[in-house]
């Protein structure tokens, strides 16, 4: 696998791929790889001729007293995984290379409505900072497909949206999420658990599936999402949000609906934890 810093070396090697007609599938990360990241790799390895991940962790995402300092950095461990999943091509910019007049004088892309709500509310300028480096990834790599996980939720729709709405002539392609034996989604930020808060945190999941068939079974959503919180809060949990979606585009529950999703994004600690659960009414 190449590794560079260069934005020139990507392109010129996706424009080599391309003029002799094979595809690319692109899988965008922030490091500290995990299976769920391995497991986008595997997919994109089905899915083109060749497969290009980056590694960059952007602070245009990172709110001002989130965890960007702590963010883990694993370049030699990733490059092995990525290797060994079959990537051929490794991205590794620094900020000064996406940004480099700063942050304060780059254009951004932002998603209205859809980037405001849940975690864009909690977050505010999160999903301004996703669409943003996903579009400018976009543009150095210019894929034909590319592979995001389906843990987070909103963040697959955001970049869907901005796809369709900006006509980029890249297919987006959702990765069911990777769980932990407990039901815990695959997460870096696991990593900041500790085993009582890791054994508790696979509560969340349990949570999920018992609302969905809850919600199946004709029960309000209303009486499920507030006997779900209780649960959580038993079981150390701070939620920051407990919601029931149209999983097509995250707008309210309607009684009509039958394609929802659970959405959720809870404090574990200090460590904030999301997943979702899609499921049919």
């Amino acid at each position: 696998m190449i590794t560079t810093q260069e934005i020139t070396k990507i392109r010129e090697q996706v424009r080599a791929w391309h003029a002799k007609g094979e595809t690319v599938a692109f899988v965008p990360t922030m490091g500290n790889l995990h299976l769920g990241h391995i497991t986008l790799v595997k997919e994109a390895v089905k899915r083109a001729d060749h497969v290009v991940a980056s590694i960059f962790i952007n602070p245009m995402q990172f709110g001002q007293n989130e965890d960007l300092d702590a963010y883990p950095r694993t370049l030699a461990a990733d490059q092995l995984a990525l290797t060994d999943a079959g990537a051929e091509l490794l991205f590794t910019p620094t900020p000064k290379i996406i940004y480099p007049k700063g942050m304060e004088q780059q254009t951004y892309v932002e998603v209205p409505k859809i980037g405001d709500e849940l975690c864009g509310a909690s977050r505010p300028g999160h999903f301004r900072g996703v669409a943003t480096i996903v579009c400018k990834l976009f543009n150095i790599v210019q894929p034909d497909v590319a592979l995001f996980g389906k843990k987070d939720f909103q963040q697959l729709l955001v970049i869907k949206t901005m796809v369709e709405d900006l006509s980029m002539p890249i297919e987006i392609i959702g990765v069911e999420t990777i769980r932990e034996e407990s039901g815990l989604a695959m997460s870096s930020r696991n990593g900041y658990l500790n085993q009582s808060q890791k054994m508790r945190a696979a509560t969340l999941k349990q949570v999920m599936d018992t609302m969905s068939a809850e919600i199946q079974s004709g029960q309000s959503i209303v009486d499920v999402i507030a006997k779900a919180q209780a649960k959580l809060i038993e079981a150390g949990f701070k939620p920051d949000y407990l919601e029931v979606r149209s999983s097509t585009d995250l707008s309210p529950a309607r009684a009509e609906q039958q394609a929802l999703v659970i959405v959720a994004a809870a404090y574990m600690g200090t460590t904030r934890l999301i997943d979702n659960l899609c499921f049919e009414r």
